[in-house]
């Protein structure tokens, strides 16, 4: 029986990432098994529902040499990214997260008129657009033509491409070679990280700098942040292993901040070897924390994998025990992350009636593998739950606030991650 196209084609991808994709190595080391889960971002519609939903291994390893985790790669970036659901405007605290990035690197790179920002996977123009009002010429890449055209009704200048050495190149020979470039979340999202690694450097101005933020893998690994971990999402990363990347291509790390964005984060400030800008002490203390904790030492990712089945049977004690006490429960938001948290501990429509999302892209869909219907966030008011399981919790200060009022009724909300804790609106301050 002969094997589709399609499939080789999928075969194939997996087996090449059967090596490193930083390093080359051959990869051995488990450090998560997830089962088996659908591409995170593909919600469904109604007449979907019935049809054969594609699933794939979810399983993470770490390379032993350059301690990169990471996951196999299964399908195309084309098939995940060509069209995309998440739209990074509908949350408050990120786009203000941009805007305050934007005034702090305006200033502190001194850019103006004569200066050029681009932004690789820059999404609806969430961050593009704070500096307009700065003066500072801007240009965004974007492959989910979706999204994009969000980007350029902002006014936003956004090419509708796949980032990599080959446009970078053109790119520069076009005389467009930046002084900054932005990268918020989009470095987990590479399958080819020395391709577009060597795209950034060749893009880059001599005495340019290039900034990445990341979710930091160190608080992974200590908060039980597996829901993080997803097809769409291909390398997770420390800053040991950034250093090493950057190195390959002629780049160096300067500077690193710690952020509490996406649960922690991490800022890598970048900049051609060579250049003028002086390595701040915060990167050798950084580096020197990680190994002390085992960053460099894989007894550290064996031990993550009980970490998260413990995580697992916690929250699914709780689950349980307020079903069979008769409690409504609810979800907030549908995020990728949440569909990997669904999936993996087996969580339907047996425990969540429903879950709401402020994208209207994602109300009256479906998530992929659980099938939970998403309403708008206004359908939490009318059901009245008892308890609310916030799916986003990197952003559960933003939906406490906004939605604090269930403490009216008596709703409380649950956080799943690190651990199962409640918060009673009613007993949180004006």
């Amino acid at each position: 029986m002969s094997v589709p196209a399609l499939e080789i084609e999928r075969r194939g991808l997996a087996e090449e990432t059967a090596h490193c994709r930083l390093c080359g190595e051959t990869l051995t080391q488990s450090f998560v098994d997830l089962g088996m889960s659908p591409l995170c971002e593909s919600y469904l519609t109604r007449d979907q529902l019935d049809r054969m939903e594609a699933f794939y291994p979810l399983h993470a390893m770490v390379c032993g040499s350059c301690f990169l985790v990471q996951l196999k790669q299964y399908v195309s970036a084309d098939d995940i990214f060509t069209e995309y659901a998440y739209f990074s405007s509908y949350s408050t605290s990120w786009v203000e997260h941009a805007r305050r990035y934007c005034e702090m690197i305006q200033a502190r790179l001194g850019l103006d008129a004569r200066s050029l920002v681009v932004e690789v996977a820059s999404n609806d123009g969430y961050l593009l657009q704070h500096f307009r009002p700065l003066g500072v010429p801007v240009l965004g890449i974007e492959p989910a033509a979706n999204v994009a055209k969000a980007a350029r009704e902002r006014g936003v200048p956004t090419l509708v491409e796949f980032f990599g050495a080959k446009m970078a190149q053109r790119l520069a020979m076009e005389g467009r070679r930046a002084d900054l470039i932005v990268g918020n979340n989009v470095l987990a999202q590479v399958p080819d990280l020395n391709d577009f690694t060597a795209g950034l450097a060749r893009l880059l101005a001599p005495e340019g700098v290039i900034t990445l933020e990341f979710p930091h893998l160190e608080r992974l690994m200590a908060e039980s942040q597996f829901d993080t971990i997803y097809h769409e999402h291909f390398s997770y990363f420390s800053l040991v292993t950034i250093e090493r990347l950057a190195a390959r291509h002629g780049l160096t790390v300067f500077d690193v901040e710690e952020l509490p964005t996406h649960g922690g984060s991490l800022r890598v400030y970048l900049a051609h070897q060579g250049s003028s800008h002086a390595v701040a002490p915060a990167v050798g203390l950084l580096c020197e924390r990680e190994r002390r904790l085992g960053i460099e030492d894989l007894a550290s990712y064996r031990a993550f994998a009980e970490q998260v089945k413990n995580t697992k049977r916690r929250l699914l004690a709780f689950l349980i025990e307020a079903k069979d006490a008769g409690k409504r429960i609810c979800g907030y938001g549908a995020p990728g992350k949440g569909n990997t948290l669904l999936n993996y501990c087996g969580i339907g429509t047996d425990f969540l009636d429903f879950t709401v999302d402020r994208s209207p892209y994602k109300q009256g869909r479906f998530t992929p593998g659980m099938h939970i219907p998403i309403r708008p966030v206004a359908a939490l008011d009318e059901a009245r739950p008892d308890f609310v399981l916030i799916l986003p919790w990197n952003l559960k200060d933003e939906i406490v606030r906004q939605m604090r009022h269930i403490g009216d009724w008596g709703g409380r909300f649950v956080l799943p991650i690190p651990e199962v804790t409640l918060i009673d609106p009613k007993e949180l301050r004006s």
